[in-house]
């Protein structure tokens, strides 16, 4: 049974893109039954691959929790538009988990290194164009580094 599960082999990592997004001041909905609920629109970006780049429109966001135990469990959904015009939808979970002092140091707008915090995302794509058809099958994975007005986003492909 083992060398069956050893033939399995390791995952690759391949890199999707970097992206930097602008977010808005977020709109605080506050305490709810389930942590603090927060809301980040984007106000638009940008992301530059090996196979793809464009823009990251305005109009997305992310209905953030803050759990009872402090780690921040993301709900993104946004949209973007490649150069050359297609739309690609894009959602994902994740957590931002940091020690006290650290989200801290984030929402005083430090620029907080990102090995003090946890913070990693896992997008799913959605598109009609043609030739990017290929992300609606892309098991992915991003981390991601919090930054004043907005956050960056490292994302890679398992391939």
């Amino acid at each position: 049974m083992a060398s069956s599960i050893q033939s399995i082999g390791e995952p690759r990592f391949e890199l999707l893109y970097e992206a930097h997004v602008d977010l808005e001041p977020p709109q605080v909905v506050g305490q709810t039954p389930l942590g603090m609920r927060q809301i980040f629109y984007v106000k638009g970006g940008t992301f530059e691959g090996p196979r793809m780049r464009g823009e990251i429109l305005a109009g997305g966001g992310d209905w953030a929790l803050i759990r009872p135990d402090g780690t921040l469990q993301l709900d993104v959904r946004a949209t973007v538009r490649t150069d050359d015009g297609a739309l690609v939808y894009v959602a994902y979970g994740g957590l931002i988990a940091a020690s006290p002092e650290v989200y801290q140091r984030i929402f005083r707008g430090e620029d907080v290194p990102a090995d003090e915090y946890y913070c990693y995302g896992t997008p799913m794509y959605h598109t009609a164009a043609p030739q990017y058809d290929w992300l609606n099958r892309v098991v992915a994975v991003g981390k991601g580094k919090i930054i004043p007005g907005g956050i960056d986003w490292r994302v890679f492909a398992l391939t």
